[in-house]
């Protein structure tokens, strides 16, 4: 037989901004990008040829931190900011 629990809870309300922090300065994400995107997100990046598959590890709001070519790069980057990293695909 279930019991029912009659105590009063306060309402919890989560704002866009809570979320938007949720695992700062604890997670970060790397992500796959395309060399053909670099330019659009970072406009004072270098030319790079089309077609190169990069890593980009992000800051839990989204904020870049590093982008390199390799995957096991962007998360040694990730533990030199005592980062736990979560993958995007």
């Amino acid at each position: 037989m279930e019991q029912i629990n009659n105590r009063k809870h306060d309402e919890i309300i989560v704002t866009e901004e809570m979320l938007a922090h949720i695992g700062d300065g604890e997670i970060a994400y790397v992500r796959p990008i395309m060399s053909d995107s670099v330019k659009t997100m970072f406009p004072d990046a270098p030319d790079m040829a089309p077609g190169i598959r990069l890593f980009m590890l992000n800051a839990a709001d989204g904020t870049p931190i590093m982008l390199t070519d390799s995957r096991e790069t962007a998360v040694a980057g990730a533990r030199e900011h005592e980062l736990v990293t979560v993958s995007l695909h």
